[in-house]
């Protein structure tokens, strides 16, 4: 793997999909001697909160949680 000129790299696809880290997901690094540690940064949002607070207030239904799934349901 190369470092680009710009001091990018590319996380391996299936690193990312085992430790959940997508586009946006905050990341931090540590060094130890001669060796960089990246980890997900703790605290941060995780992809699933980024995406509800975008939606929040958005919705214009006036219907309770409880009226939603039985509808769903087909109660």
């Amino acid at each position: 793997m190369r470092v680009t000129e710009k001091g990018q790299i590319t996380i391996p696809k299936e690193l990312r999909d085992a430790l959940g880290i997508g586009a946006g997901t905050q990341v931090e690094f540590e060094r130890a001697d001669d060796t960089i540690v990246i980890r997900k940064a703790p605290g941060a949002p995780t992809r699933g909160s980024r995406i509800a607070a975008q939606l929040r207030g958005l919705g214009d239904v006036e219907m309770t949680t409880d009226e939603i799934m039985a509808l769903t349901r087909g109660d």
